[in-house]
């Protein structure tokens, strides 16, 4: 009774939040309903099946695609709008969509920070585990402690706490190797500089200079494990192979661009095995999903067509960079240092912005002459433009007219983006 009134009570102050124009009344209402009833999570998923999606990078495409695989099996809930902290989770979870029964498996995104936290609420969890790398500083912190808090908190988490996780980064080895039963799947780890260091002793790991042998090792004896599943990359616009543990390849084609995107359907991939889903079942669904939460949209902003996408660390930049059309292409780069986005901009500097030589930048939003002088220094050319999108004339002297032109944002530049050229939020 405390649970239905909570929820009662939540859906009355969401519905009201977004009558006032105060945001979709989404997560305002999650925080009602915990405030209301704080063991509202653990009742949430009494009886369900419970999958943890969480990385600093493509958590909410990996759980897209895994909910998106998995629903080709059966009915299953997930927090597609991208709230992945308690509040959004409990919001999803307590307005599923109708027809979804009480026990259909739950496939949720879970902010790395929070996920430790999220655990307790549940029984015997499937945890899919991509990345750590840094991002917002000021918020999450060192990548190093968010690894100690995750490695600590498995370990004692009693009752059948099962991962598949990326072999590849050792950062998440370190933390899920102390998980008893853990899927090893090999994706690639393209950012490397936030796992130079043993997360076990501190030297200086070893790797291999291979690009097709991810291996890596350290002198203390910790080491990259054999993965049961492998991604074979391929060249952007290629379908990719995954390669199960008994030699049966499974081609990811897929809508979404980029060698990150078919990490991310691998992991998908192998989560939904896991939980009883052929790939073969699993793997065909994937091609449905074309954007997430906005991402790879293209949208109309000042008469011109304008394809959006996110940029939110160092590590996911380097991986957007790939995704632009080729140079000698236009890019326009919004930056906004709010909350959302990390107060700090400082990490800037750790973008690779070099890679952008050879065509010319618009450096937009409210931190554009932060960008500015990284660009300089990264000898990009470029232009500053307080609101190029006010300004067609001024956008067109730079970005040839009837071509779709590449906008990239941090999180709230990309939603005032997605915002002004009228794009769908299909969650995220």
């Amino acid at each position: 009774m405390r649970l239905r009134a909570a929820t009662g009570l939540g859906r009355i102050a969401g519905g009201l939040s977004k009558s006032l124009r105060r945001g979709d009344g989404f997560v305002i209402g999650g925080r009602v309903v915990l405030a209301a009833c704080p063991d509202a999570l653990s009742r949430l998923v009494a009886g369900r099946r419970v999958v943890f999606v969480s990385a600093t990078n493509g958590k909410t495409t990996t759980t897209r695609l895994l909910a998106a695989a998995i629903a080709a099996a059966g009915p299953v809930i997930t927090n597609g709008s991208g709230a992945n902290m308690p509040a959004g989770i409990v919001a999803a979870l307590a307005r599923p969509p109708v027809g979804v029964p009480a026990d259909a498996p739950a496939v949720l995104e879970a902010d790395e920070t929070y996920l430790p936290g999220l655990l307790a609420a549940t029984t015997a969890p499937l945890l899919v585990l991509a990345n750590l790398s840094r991002d917002q500083l000021d918020r999450v912190g060192e990548v190093a402690m968010v690894a100690r808090r995750w490695r600590s908190v498995f370990a004692a988490t009693v009752g059948g706490l099962t991962a598949v996780a990326n072999a590849d980064d050792p950062q998440v080895v370190w933390a899920a190797s102390v998980i008893p039963d853990v899927t090893w799947v090999s994706v690639g780890q393209r950012w490397t500089a936030d796992s130079a260091l043993c997360p076990s002793c501190g030297s200086i790991l070893r790797r291999s200079n291979d690009p097709n042998d991810p291996a890596w090792d350290c002198v203390c004896g910790f080491r990259r494990p054999q993965p049961s599943w492998q991604l074979e990359t391929a060249d952007l616009g290629d379908v990719a192979t995954l390669v199960g543990p008994d030699g049966a390849r499974y081609g990811l084609e897929l809508q979404l661009p980029g060698a990150a995107n078919q990490a991310n359907a691998a992991m998908a991939v192998v989560a939904a095995n896991v939980l009883g889903v052929d790939p073969a079942v699993s793997v065909p669904p994937l091609r449905s999903v074309a954007s997430v939460g906005g991402r790879y949209q293209t949208v109309t902003l000042a008469g011109r067509q304008v394809r959006l996408l996110l940029g939110k660390n160092p590590a996911g930049w380097a991986e957007m960079f790939a995704m632009l059309a080729p140079a000698p292409a236009p890019v326009v780069v919004a930056i906004n240092a709010r909350a959302a986005d990390g107060k700090d901009p400082s990490w800037l500097w750790d973008v690779p912005f070099e890679k952008l030589a050879g065509r010319h930048v618009v450096a937009t939003g409210e931190r554009r002459h932060d960008l500015a002088v990284r660009l300089l220094y990264a000898g990009v050319m470029h232009t500053t433009i307080a609101d190029p999108w006010a300004d067609a004339s001024a956008l067109a002297e730079i970005a040839e007219p009837g071509r779709v032109l590449d906008a990239v944002g941090t999180y709230t530049a990309f939603r005032e983006l997605l915002r002004r050229g009228g794009g769908a939020d299909d969650g995220g």
